[in-house]
């Protein structure tokens, strides 16, 4: 028989899961963080080769980082990221569900269509982690291939799940691909290395109106195709 209560426990980690970008300063131990990744670390793996690598920042050491990157970033430099996260051009109905959770934020936060400095300014929030009391860069080995890259989505998506379940919250972050090279030297990165993404991790801040933002989800009708059930 299913564990009814297990169910609900994990099926509330899971849809209680969202992208937060407005963090209290209650600092998370670093025993904490060092439990949710080996936690996380149960992600399947081709092989079981475990392509992650993790660069937990937190203190003094977050904060240098983050004040390098808002350099950058209030110069107006605008670097490269080493591989293309989203479709070089967007289509239907991916470009549609961009707009929207784009406009919705923006709508939430008060900020209009043209008022540039604004979202600029919002996009900065990224490189501070919406100051988010931890940190976190992930990397992988430049010389595994595509199928690593699927496992290392299985294990982002545990950091995430088991954060609810221990009452944090995230928010995963491709905002930092662009800023790979000061982040490499910042955090003394291999060069054999290379950025997947950034997470900010903490715990929410609940009268941030960011915060309130839910996005929508195609139902499994929607995306999925059944075959082999009765009628």
């Amino acid at each position: 028989m299913p564990d009814a209560a297990a169910q609900a426990a994990v099926e509330a980690a899971i849809t209680s899961r969202r992208s937060i970008r407005a963090f209290l300063p209650k600092p998370v131990p670093q025993a904490e963080v060092a439990h949710l990744l080996d936690v996380a670390a149960r992600a399947p793996s081709g092989s079981n080769i475990q392509p992650w690598k993790v660069y937990a920042q937190s203190g003094a050491a977050l904060k240098r980082l983050c004040d390098a990157l808002m350099a950058e970033h209030e110069a107006g430099i605008t670097p490269e990221s080493e591989y293309q996260y989203y479709p070089r051009k967007f289509f239907e109905p991916f470009h549609s569900r961009r707009r929207k959770v784009g406009w919705d934020l923006y709508g939430l936060l008060g900020i209009g269509k043209g008022d540039s400095e604004r979202m600029r300014a919002q996009h900065g929030r990224n490189l501070v982690f919406f100051d988010a009391p931890v940190g976190l860069i992930f990397t992988i080995h430049r010389d595994l291939e595509q199928g690593s890259w699927l496992d290392y989505g299985m294990f982002l998506q545990n950091v995430m799940v088991a954060a609810r379940g221990m009452g944090l919250d995230t928010c995963p972050q491709a905002a930092f691909m662009p800023y790979h090279r000061t982040i490499q030297t910042m955090l003394e990165i291999p060069p054999e290395e290379m950025l997947v993404c950034g997470m900010a991790l903490g715990y929410a801040d609940p009268a941030a109106v960011e915060n309130s933002l839910e996005t929508e989800r195609a139902p499994a009708q929607e995306f999925t195709r059944f075959a082999g059930w009765a009628e």
